[in-house]
């Protein structure tokens, strides 16, 4: 270290300067001896303009000192001289939110800092310079005391002040909102008149809400102009002229759903099927009818539902469709559709694929995407529900069963890790529907295709294996819960022969993590991952001639895994980085039972199989891969007790 001195400062922030650049972990020595030296000399003497210079590019510029070391520096940070304006614009450069911008208590400090040496700066104007920079940051919360402090030495203005700041901004979104308001919007509690002015530019005929022949002691839509109103005068209310005005108008909507009208919803599925016969006729052009979709669409999403009225339209409309215009609009409308019986809903989906599928893969991605939110939806909807017994929870396994197809299929068409990681979507979607009790009581349990299971497994990503193990944690759940006392249903035949199915899963995986078994077949339900004894022989000769101490069995557990070695050795890294100083040995790696005794013999790591493999698990789940951990402790009983314990 550098000695005290009046030459030592420089010294000083170069030993500075040197560590700001190596992790705190991997540092020879402390560096906070030389913190409190550099912020002594700065008290005593200040800072000489190139000392000054260098200190602020440590304050500002993202580096490994900590911030307990930086904040004594800048709050003994005197210049000794005038402040240039570089300095300043350092300063103000660093103010604001992104990754590389030091943290907002620093930059209070920074604020501070600015403050106290405004009369020492070389050109004051420099900060009037960027006034727009320090006023667009006034609504970061953190620093918005300081940031007026220095805003009224910037303009004199006394009336620079936090609070005054902060009601400024409040009022200016509340001007937005009432322009919003006169816009049409007012909260869906008036009739919505912009829809007319929306549509003016189409050539959609889409009518407004208007009330003709209204009796006199009727109320209409067009006087509400309130929450209030509407729920005092709902009885009195005349139904408007045109109620496929429905489909825009969001007060509309309200009241059609409290005041259900067979007569209204009859007239709306009048209204569609004559607009859908006349584009089909070629009496009016497609066009008209994908904007009354793009309508169609904007209505499902305000009121997160898809009549069946609607599903019937959609049932014909189809059959003239071309399968691509507007498909992400027609996908979500459609994701809004009602639980119904499964051969009644079949109707659209067989229509839906036929217009959709052309072939590729594509295609079939989004096909997939939107049962995923239909799932999703509805599993909503039945946890809502007062009562699932009124509604026809059969159809749900006979869905996930029919999407089964449908995401083999993809593997097969785009074995790539979007699509698997899309494919896990679906079963997320399935996997969080089967945690709930409620809806157990019910739905059967659907397993994924085995072959399904085992492609994605051997994928070239760890988020998919991690998802996917996570999943099958989830599926082991909601199987024990049904086979025990917490929810009142036997399982059923069907769920009988999946179980084994499953259970074969999980013993797979397991021998192929865990176990250093891979592709075994001599354990209770293991299928060997489903891979012909000639082609594993094949695979372990192959190995062998590569490395005689590799094999098979042990390929794919923690250690050796192409996808689990590297965050298997970096945890065995990170426990030598924290025990650097005692230990005389490092381990090369991969690591196996026998190489963790011979590494304790040299003066390694102390370190069990067990307790390797326990911690493996662990940092996964840090590292943002819990799946895995979650599946061994829920699966191997050794873990299981662990945990317990």
């Amino acid at each position: 270290m550098s000695s005290l001195g009046d030459d030592g400062l420089g010294g000083l922030i170069e030993d500075l300067e040197e560590a700001s650049k190596v992790p705190a972990k991997s540092r020879q020595t402390s560096i906070k001896q030389t913190v409190e030296n550099t912020a002594s000399l700065l008290y005593d003497r200040g800072a000489l303009p190139d000392e000054l210079a260098r200190l602020v590019d440590l304050l500002t510029i993202r580096n490994h000192l900590d911030q307990a070391s930086l904040g004594a520096i800048i709050r003994n940070l005197y210049p000794s001289g005038k402040v240039s304006d570089e300095v300043v614009l350092r300063f103000i450069g660093a103010l604001g939110h992104g990754k590389l911008k030091p943290s907002l208590p620093l930059q209070a400090l920074f604020l501070r800092w600015l403050v106290m040496v405004y009369h020492l700066l070389e050109n004051p104007a420099v900060l009037s310079q960027v006034y727009s920079v320090l006023f667009n940051l006034l609504d970061t919360a953190a620093i918005r005391p300081q940031l007026c402090h220095l805003l009224a030495l910037v303009t004199r203005r006394k009336h620079m002040r936090p609070f005054r700041i902060q009601g400024m901004l409040d009022e200016i979104q509340q001007r937005r909102s009432e322009r919003q308001d006169g816009q049409g919007i007012r909260n869906g509690f008036a009739v919505n008149h912009a829809v007319g002015q929306k549509w003016k530019t189409t050539k959609t005929s889409l009518p407004i809400v208007r009330t003709l022949h209204a009796q006199e002691n009727s109320i209409t839509l067009e006087e509400i102009d309130s929450a209030e109103a509407f729920a005092k005068n709902i009885e009195k209310i005349e139904l408007p002229t045109q109620l496929v005005a429905v489909l825009a108008d969001p007060l509309l909507q309200k009241f059609l759903f409290l005041r259900p009208n067979a007569e209204a919803s009859s007239r709306i599925s009048n209204w569609l099927m004559a607009c859908l016969g006349d584009v089909a006729s070629g009496d009016a052009d497609s066009e008209i009818f994908l904007d009354m979709i793009e309508v169609m669409h904007d209505y499902a999403v305000a009121t997160k539902i898809l009549p069946p009225i609607l599903l019937t339209f959609f049932a014909q409309f189809l059959s003239i469709w071309n399968g691509s215009d507007k498909r992400d609009i027609v996908l979500e409308c459609l994701s809004f559709a009602p639980l119904i019986e499964f051969e009644e809903l079949y109707k659209t989906l067989n229509g839906l694929e036929h217009a959709v599928l052309d072939n590729t893969a594509a295609s079939q991605v989004s096909l997939l995407k939107f049962y995923t939110s239909l799932l999703r939806r509805w599993t909503i909807t039945m946890e809502a529900a007062e009562s699932i017994d009124t509604l026809p929870w059969a159809t749900v396994p006979r869905l996930i069963d029919y999407v089964n197809q449908l995401a083999l299929t993809l593997t097969q068409t785009s074995p790539t890790v979007n699509t698997y990681l899309a494919i896990l979507d679906f079963y997320e979607a399935a996997a969080n529907l089967y945690s709930s009790k409620k809806l157990l009581q019910h739905i059967e349990i659907t397993i994924p295709p085995p072959l399904l299971v085992y492609l994605v497994y051997f994928s070239p990503s760890l988020a998919a294996v991690s998802r996917l193990c996570g999943i099958l944690a989830s599926y082991k759940r909601a199987w024990e819960t049904v086979m025990s006392s917490a929810v009142a249903r036997q399982l059923t035949r069907r769920e009988r022969d999946q179980i084994n199915v499953f259970n074969g899963f999980l013993m797979d995986l397991c021998n192929c993590l865990w176990r250093g078994r891979a592709f075994s077949k001599t354990d209770l339900n293991a299928q060997g991952c489903r891979i012909p004894q000639s082609v594993q022989m094949t695979l372990e000769g192959h190995m062998r001639s590569a490395d005689p101490d590799l094999s098979l069995a042990t390929a794919f557990g923690l250690s050796h895994s192409p996808l689990l070695c590297l965050q298997s050795l970096s945890y065995i890294r990170q426990l030598e980085e924290d025990e650097m100083e005692d230990l005389r040995a490092r381990h090369a790696g991969p690591v196996t039972q026998a190489s963790l005794g011979r590494l304790a013999n040299r003066g390694g790591l102390a370190l069990s199989w067990q307790e390797y493999r326990s911690g493996v698990l662990e940092y996964l789940e840090v590292k943002g891969f819990p799946g895995i951990s979650d599946l061994m402790y829920n699966t191997m009983k050794n873990l299981m007790r662990a945990r317990r314990q």
